[in-house]
């Protein structure tokens, strides 16, 4: 259902290449092959990995030529980010890179000498930088970074007391304190356990103080 109404969202072009690359995965995964020697690729299976390796290129180079725009503009303000980001989305970037990526890596861990003979691997890790800057102006990226790469809603360095420093950075504040400090025009909200300052994003936002 989701396939079925993000696709109605997308161009037909788009949706065409998303099939074309899903049909080169699905041509070069394997299958229940009885009697092929290890290490040997039929034809067939090399022509696919070459024309793998030439879709692969294509479409880095095209986000390679995407990305450092995309960067420049996204580095302006958080808000100019946000709305990069839901452009960024909405493209070669966001629609058909991150299933490539997990395709390639799951090809990989099946037939990891076809793959190195396609070749394709070399030229995503050409994206790294380009990917690396962008992603460095997320909002809060210095707090990610700080998690230890704990998994997302995991925050592990903060209740096992492995990260020392984390532990002290931590502020506990009870619902008493959230609504005097409320009450004295305050303006601090609770979400996911967490408690926000949106004092000032209050004066700047367009949607009104009910909606906040």
């Amino acid at each position: 259902m989701d396939y079925e109404h993000c696709s109605k969202e997308r161009s037909a072009s788009l949706d065409l290449l998303l099939r074309f690359q899903r049909l080169l995965v699905s041509k070069l995964y394997p299958g229940d092959c009885v009697g092929q020697v290890p290490n040997t690729y039929s034809p067939d299976q090399l022509g696919v990995g070459s024309l793998l390796k030439k879709y692969t290129a294509l479409l880095c180079t095209h986000i390679s030529d995407i990305l450092p725009v995309a960067t420049s503009i996204a580095s302006t303000s958080h808000r100019h980010f946000a709305e990069v980001s839901y452009v960024v989305d909405g493209d070669l970037t966001g629609i058909l890179l991150p299933e490539l990526v997990v395709s390639i890596v799951l090809l990989l861990s099946k037939n990891a000498g076809l793959m190195q003979e396609a070749g394709a691997i070399p030229l995503l890790a050409g994206l790294l930088e380009h990917l690396d800057r962008f992603n460095h102006l997320a909002p809060g990226k210095e707090r990610d970074d700080n998690e230890d790469l704990a998994w997302p809603g995991i925050m592990g360095s903060f209740f096992t007391g492995q990260s020392c420093r984390n532990n002290e950075e931590v502020t506990l504040i009870r619902k008493a304190d959230l609504e005097n400090h409320n009450k004295d025009g305050g303006f601090w909200t609770v979400i996911d356990g967490k408690v926000y300052d949106i004092k000032d994003f209050q004066t700047q936002s367009l949607t009104g103080n009910s909606i906040l």
